[in-house]
């Protein structure tokens, strides 16, 4: 029945049609760029682990460079992994309250709600310049580990951006695979990151309501913030539809996420330097480019929650190294120890209050 709820083929196909081309780039033009990114993330392993200490081989998760039905194809598969105890949860709900639809209103729905999802990766597939993914697992290899995680690259998306910030391509591409490579390299070298994320997602599948009521809490405080969105205030819709324990898990989510956003921008700012000649005129103009946009496109944002994300680059960085400067690179590598020493989204604001609960 959970398979239901969502038809995750005609997401992809919604996705994958209403995607925009990308930039014209020639075929061999298209391979070196493709070639580059490939070596700038191999190259890149290097330098992160060095700068961090953090080690991972590439073999721990898959390096892929992709065009933007690509990305797409892999968001709708890690959504599928993500969604299924959403989706066993809400069925069973409407099962137990004898609301269960026919097959004709299953299929409907499952289209609607495929339309819906296939919409929002659509615009987002022409946004990111890559992107680590944690949810896939892919079979054992020869020692008999499976491989979890892979890194995407979206090269269109790159080709664009370098070609829109008119700024020096090889340095470009090298620029973004430091900071996605962090993200891989987070993952991989941290042994438990990959299953806390997971757990913290299961923790809000838990605290979500499925009854009637919570639902036309929901909808209502929706309708609320839609109007605050038309009269110009800042409102993302995604942390409206949260009840009092989703939030506290939401908290916990904002705290780990705004930590690798932030950690891999001061390693892209760290390293950059050495290994990339122009890397002070990208940051510039990328930083410019990130609080751009026209009035559509800042509105889906906040509707998708992409601004909170901003902040998270933003705020985790300053904690990065508020943490370091008072403790050093040593105190600060303690949020790598276990779940419990990650910060709070209340301490990424506040480092002093990280530095005083680990370090005392």
């Amino acid at each position: 029945m959970t398979q239901s709820m969502i038809d995750w083929d005609f997401a992809l196909a919604t996705a994958v049609r209403m995607t925009r081309t990308g930039p014209e780039v020639a075929g061999a033009e298209a391979a070196d760029a493709v070639a580059e990114l490939r070596e700038g993330a191999a190259r890149s392993e290097g330098s992160v682990r060095e700068f961090t200490g953090l080690s991972a081989t590439a073999a721990s998760a898959p390096i892929l460079v992709v065009d933007r039905p690509g990305w797409i194809a892999a968001n709708v598969a890690s959504f599928e992994v993500v969604l299924a105890p959403m989706l066993t949860k809400a069925s069973r709900a409407a099962a137990d309250r004898g609301q269960t639809p026919g097959r004709i209103g299953r299929s409907v729905g499952s289209r609607i709600t495929g339309a819906e999802l296939g919409a929002a990766l659509a615009f987002l597939s022409t946004k990111v310049l890559g992107q680590f993914d944690p949810f896939f697992t892919a079979p054992a290899g020869a020692d008999g580990v499976p491989v979890g995680g892979r890194l995407l690259l979206v090269a269109p998306n790159v080709v664009h951006v370098e070609r829109e910030l008119d700024v020096d391509p090889h340095d470009f591409r090298l620029w973004v695979c430091l900071h996605e490579e962090t993200h891989r390299v987070q993952f991989t070298a941290v042994p438990w990151m990959r299953a806390h994320v997971q757990g913290l997602i299961d923790q809000l599948v838990d605290a979500t309501d499925m009854d009637p009521e919570g639902v036309s809490r929901s909808l209502g405080e929706l309708g609320k913030a839609a109007g605050r969105m038309v009269k110009g205030e800042r409102v993302s819709l995604i942390e409206v539809l949260q009840n009092d324990q989703q939030r506290e898990v939401v908290d916990k989510v904002t705290g780990v996420m705004s930590l690798l956003e932030g950690h891999a921008d001061v390693v892209m700012d760290g390293v950059g330097p050495s290994v990339i000649p122009s890397v002070a005129q990208i940051r510039k103009r990328f930083e410019k480019r990130r609080g751009s946009g026209g009035p559509l496109d800042r509105i889906v944002r906040q509707v998708l929650g992409l601004d909170a994300k901003m902040r998270q680059y933003r705020d985790g960085a300053a904690f990065v190294r508020t943490v370091e400067k008072q403790v050093g690179r040593d105190g600060f590598d303690a949020v790598w120890a276990a779940p419990e020493t990650l910060p709070s989204a209340a301490e990424i604001e506040k480092p002093d209050l990280w530095v005083a609960r680990v370090h005392g």
